[in-house]
């Protein structure tokens, strides 16, 4: 059965987005992109809640984003082949292939994922990763981060979360990025 990985962008002092709502001091340049893009073969289902999807859905709806760049077109390809698994109360419907609508993310859910997924499972967002890390579903934590501090926004991990983690993989690269991996310690 595979691993649950939370994988996200942050900057150093804690944040996924800006006080504004923006990443775009996180965009990964293409030595990033074939990194992540290289761990992402593994992932069999993305799990996300509404706006990552909103967000993510692009990569199959809006073919300029795969045009971008080689490595661009290969992140699209992995992830449009992967299953997707939708948690919103407000969402009547989703719009890309292979993918599903679950009302909320609940152990059972996440344990019906990965029964059905081929491969690691990803919590996609730092919203409903709150949720996954609280019910205690996260096997490893992976964190990008970005050479900037931006002093408010979405944080990565909630208030009052206490993990122990085992680093297992450190990488730099040229751009100032560090992705640093860690498994989740069980009590």
């Amino acid at each position: 059965m595979g691993r649950v990985i939370y994988s996200v962008a942050s900057s150093l002092d804690g944040y996924n987005t800006d006080a504004q709502g923006g990443f775009a001091w996180a965009m990964p340049d293409e030595a990033v992109i074939a990194a992540l893009t290289a761990d992402t073969v593994g992932v069999s289902t993305y799990l996300m809640g509404r706006r990552m999807y909103e967000t993510m859905a692009g990569w199959e709806t809006e073919p300029s984003w795969a045009e971008g760049s080689p490595e661009s077109a290969r992140f699209a390809d992995v992830w449009k082949r992967a299953d997707k698994v939708v948690f919103s109360t407000t969402l009547d419907k989703v719009w890309t292939e292979r993918t599903r609508l679950e009302r909320a993310l609940t152990v059972e859910a996440v344990e019906r994922a990965k029964a059905e997924a081929s491969g690691d499972l990803t919590v996609e967002g730092p919203t409903l990763a709150a949720t996954a890390l609280s019910l205690g579903l996260v096997d490893v934590v992976e964190l990008l981060l970005c050479p900037v501090i931006v002093g408010g926004g979405g944080k990565v991990f909630p208030d009052g979360l206490s993990l122990d983690l085992r680093l297992t993989r450190e990488r730099r690269f040229d751009n100032g990025m560090v992705q640093v991996t860690y498994d989740v310690g069980r009590p």
